[in-house]
């Protein structure tokens, strides 16, 4: 059986984070040709959900980078990674030093997901945050509100270049933390971070996969470099022409720009389903 893993965003996702109708269109003729297929993406569940349940994505999916693996058909959560509280506060002092706003991600009783954040420092933030609500279906609260008991799975920020290269630099001395970070939609110079456990990869998600399902090949697609774990393990790793460099070098060729359907025409033509 081969598997086919999809990023999201930058990848399957066109510039406006939708599936295009050619690509909506290419997932139902891979469903009737009984290719399996499924996506390993930085974004939550909540944030991914309405995208993909029309489209056929029956598997288990990797969600927040591997963080945690959600099975469809048991609607549940397979697999999880969280951070430690020691962790947490690394990270939390390491993004406050450098004046960037952190939103903690959790999960909580009843596969409930918010984020919590202090106080916003600027309009961008202000713009992210009301982008979670709009965009991701998950509430968003004051960090004054996070409850005790609430499983943290990963912390983001956004902000100038340099202070996110910082922050990166401070989260690197902690052993058992990851961090990815890149170019942010809002521009100017801004920059994401996303740090979260390194038990925790697309990687070694995708690899429990293969055990679980009996996948003999993985062939999977993905731009940033949270992709890169992705693309070890994989039999074949392909990256849009939008990928960054260190990506493009690592895959097993560069093919179409995600806003250009280059996954999908790919995909046609491996499957042999071009015009049906």
């Amino acid at each position: 059986m081969e598997l086919i893993v999809f990023d999201l965003d930058g990848t399957l996702l066109d510039a406006e984070g939708s599936l295009s109708t050619y690509t909506r269109e290419t997932l139902a003729a891979l469903s009737r040709e009984g290719v399996a297929y499924t996506v390993a993406t930085g974004r939550t569940l909540h944030a991914a959900r309405h995208l993909l349940e029309p489209h056929g994505f029956a598997l288990p999916q990797v969600y927040k980078n591997g963080v945690m693996i959600w099975d469809p058909r048991d609607d549940a959560y397979s697999h999880q990674n969280h951070l430690t509280l020691a962790e947490v506060e690394h990270v939390l002092s390491a993004v406050l030093a450098q004046e960037v706003t952190p939103f903690v991600f959790t999960l909580e009783p009843g596969n409930h997901h918010a984020i919590y954040h202090p106080p916003l420092q600027n309009d961008t933030e202000a713009r992210l945050a009301r982008a979670f609500v709009d965009r991701r279906e998950v509430q968003v609260f004051p960090a004054s509100r996070l409850p005790a008991d609430a499983e943290i799975t990963n912390i983001s920020a956004l902000g100038p270049g340099s202070a996110i290269d910082r922050i990166a630099t401070l989260v690197a001395g902690e052993p058992h933390l990851v961090a990815y970070s890149g170019t942010a939609w809002e521009g100017d110079g801004w920059r994401w971070i996303d740090i979260h456990h390194t038990d925790a990869s697309k990687g070694g998600a995708v690899d429990l996969l293969r055990d679980q399902l009996g996948i003999e090949r993985v062939v999977c697609f993905g731009d940033s470099d949270n992709d890169l774990s992705m693309f070890a393990t994989a039999d074949e790793s392909y990256a849009p022409d939008n990928a960054d460099e260190e990506v493009k070098a690592a895959a097993t060729a560069v093919i179409g720009r995600h806003d250009e359907d280059g996954i999908a025409r790919f995909l046609r033509e491996r499957f042999n389903i071009a015009g049906r």
